[in-house]
């Protein structure tokens, strides 16, 4: 069950430094900027051409207060926004906006994942709108000169799903933003923090930003356009296409529908599975045991291409009779790095069972005491690196011996909780 933090509580989760009042008052000489929503948030009395909203009871109001200091305390340099190494359309969208609204204070942003793009629609996203995203793999990542950069921004995760975390804070680049939706998974030390596990979409904070008016969108620029489809497509993806949407997000929806392109919006939906997709989903059919309204499948290995399957999969099973929940997990493989890693979606229509709570009791925490996994209303996800064995598969009776160990290792965790009083091994 999510926990809706009170305003004050999450206030305290932001570490952001005000400017000291004479160099603000040097700022305002030097930089104009648009003002803030005036029918959401009042301004100053407009000295210089900035306009920093007044605090009201409103927690979007005062985030959306708080970044725009922090952005104005950070002007003129080179921000690195991570996403999660498969981002979805909620990350992609997010950061998209972020870095349309940084570039109005001169901060550049690169947006990066160490991943790829595998799902249909989020291929069809990126390149039905030009969305600035770019893959950095660890390789690329030691070819880069990290020293250009002054801060990084976490968007839509907390940098336990992404590998270019621990390689950014070894070279000393320091967290500046974070904002996301999903539950507080370890303590991060960050200039700016929204985080409101509460909220169905990271696209419903972002578009309350831009409500805010820290970017004034224009129907006649169709950069803006295209984000704000982005944006759309985003918040309908992460409240399974508004059906568990809440009243914030509906309000996102609707301030979105005056900015966004139906026709581009429906090109990307309309985006069709591959076969490698759907020979995925058939390999969860056959392997799937059904027990107390849980389908649990193993699908063996997969390319790191293919790693967008196992959601779609969970996706496919969970809409069986008589089943609730659906969890597919494989082992992935990238090939050009020799990196292995286990990663498993998780589904589920009902009410009273909490993904996060499910998949962090089942799975639990490495060493350093984050967690293999998470999750919102409806849907998780788990990542377990597989490390020293990682690797090593020309031998085929050794792939398979590693894969029945997973398999049944997982399953074991998983039948803990679903059947708790049976064998889990023999069943």
């Amino acid at each position: 069950m999510y926990v809706n933090y009170p305003p004050s509580q999450l206030e305290s989760l932001s570490l952001t430094t005000d400017p000291h009042p004479e160099e603000l008052e040097i700022e305002k000489e030097v930089i104009e900027l648009p003002p803030l929503n005036r029918t959401s948030l009042p301004s100053s009395n407009g000295d210089g051409g900035i306009y920093l909203v007044q605090r009201g009871n409103s927690l979007a109001s005062q985030k959306s207060e708080e970044l725009q200091k922090t952005l104005l305390a950070h002007r003129h340099e080179r921000q690195l926004v991570i996403l999660q190494d498969f981002p979805d359309p909620d990350a992609l969208s997010c950061a998209w906006s972020y870095q349309l609204i940084a570039q109005q204070y001169d901060i550049k942003c690169d947006i990066v994942y160490a991943g790829t793009l595998s799902h249909q629609e989020n291929i069809a996203l990126v390149k039905l709108t030009n969305l600035p995203a770019q893959r950095w793999t660890i390789q690329t990542l030691k070819n880069k000169n990290l020293s250009c950069y002054q801060g990084f921004v976490l968007i839509d995760n907390q940098g336990t799903t992404s590998q270019l975390l621990p390689a950014i804070q070894q070279a000393g680049i320091p967290l500046i933003v974070l904002v996301d939706h999903h539950s507080l998974q370890g303590e991060l030390k960050s200039e700016f923090v929204d985080v409101r596990p509460y909220v169905r979409a990271t696209a419903t904070i972002f578009t309350q930003y831009l409500q805010a008016g820290l970017l004034t969108l224009d129907n006649s620029i169709s950069q803006h356009v295209k984000c704000a489809t982005a944006l759309m497509h985003g918040l309908r993806s992460d409240t399974n296409r508004l059906m568990q949407a809440q009243e914030e997000d509906f309000m996102a929806a609707g301030y979105l529908s005056r900015f966004y392109d139906a026709q581009l919006l429906n090109a990307i939906l309309q985006a069709n599975r591959s076969k490698r997709v759907m020979d995925v989903i058939e390999r969860s059919l056959k392997n799937r045991i059904v027990q107390n309204n849980f389908s649990i499948a193993g699908v063996g290995y997969l390319r790191y291409d293919d790693r967008d399957a196992i959601p779609q999969a969970a996706d496919f099973l969970v809409t069986e009779e008589n089943v609730h929940t659906a969890v597919v997990y494989g082992i992935v493989h990238d090939e050009d790095d020799e990196l292995e890693v286990v990663i498993g979606s998780l589904r589920t229509t009902k009410l009273t069972l909490d993904p996060d709570e499910f998949i962090k009791e089942a799975f639990g925490q490495d060493s350093a005491g984050r967690f293999f996994g998470g999750g919102r209303t409806g849907a998780g996800g788990f990542e377990i690196p597989m490390g020293f064995l990682s690797g090593g598969n020309e031998n085929s009776a050794y792939a398979k011996i590693k894969w029945e160990v997973f398999d049944a290792q997982i399953k074991q965790k998983l039948l803990k909780l679903v059947n708790p009083r049976d064998n889990p091994i023999q069943s």
